[in-house]
């Protein structure tokens, strides 16, 4: 398999815990790949490790071919891996614009001390709102961060991540805290972004995982034990156990 992430092996440790218990993922370009399992499971552990946040303690990442062990996270930013997290990341005291304006100023390597005639040129705020459009938020772009509502955040959020032009997203459940009608427009975004992008996916919203992934890992105390598509993942007598139930 012609992968444009390899995982091998990784494992992260905090003390006497296992977060992370040899971990292997094959991700093509392409592929919209969710991983999934219960509270604790050790699925941002395993992102903030592939972003570079953590230290792993033993494994091997590869992405585009070249080992990333070394890299720093803002190397791995700009070498075109993208985050979005958990818990929404956003800048205040400034517009929607400006808080993409930011991300595609830190991919174009240029000062934030510069703010004022950045805002001027279109190489910033071309992208900027290029990303906007592209979640739907070019409507908002001049209104203030902070009086989006939690699911224009979550879209906000994205855009930001586009801006770096990234070559793999890693989404850390950005469905979580949505309304049934938030939680359908991101289902429907990421479905577009889907094929432009590679992604991997985590996500408790199993209606969600399964209308989107094109194949599912699921991770319990650190370890995958099931790496499938979704209707195999569905079917499997272990994952129904462990995290999905009986039902």
């Amino acid at each position: 398999m012609n992968s444009l992430l390899s995982v091998r092996g990784l494992v992260k440790r905090f003390g006497g815990l296992t977060a992370t218990d040899s971990f292997n993922l094959e991700l093509p370009a392409g592929e919209l790949h969710a991983l999934i399992g219960p509270n604790g499971a050790g699925k941002t552990t395993v992102m903030s490790q592939l972003t570079g946040e953590l230290r792993s303690d033993e494994g091997a990442i590869e992405f585009d071919g070249q080992n990333i062990m070394g890299w720093t996270a803002p190397k791995r930013a700009l070498g075109g891996i993208a985050r979005s997290y958990q818990i929404t990341q956003l800048l205040k005291g400034l517009t929607v614009l400006e808080n993409v304006m930011m991300m595609v100023q830190a991919r174009l390597g240029h000062s934030f001390r510069i703010w004022t005639p950045m805002r001027r040129q279109n190489d910033v705020t071309g992208p900027a709102l290029e990303a906007l459009d592209r979640v739907g938020l070019a409507h908002r772009a001049h209104d203030d961060a902070m009086e989006l509502a939690h699911g224009e955040h979550r879209q906000l959020e994205l855009a930001m991540a586009l801006a770096m032009k990234p070559r793999l997203l890693l989404l850390d459940e950005p469905l979580a805290g949505m309304s049934q009608a938030e939680s359908a427009t991101m289902i429907d975004l990421l479905g577009q972004l889907k094929r432009r992008y590679t992604i991997l996916l985590v996500e408790h919203d199993m209606q969600a995982v399964f209308s989107l992934a094109d194949r599912i890992s699921v991770l319990v105390y650190g370890r995958a034990i099931a790496c499938a598509e979704p209707t195999a993942i569905q079917a499997d007598p272990m994952v129904k156990r462990a995290y999905l139930g009986d039902e």
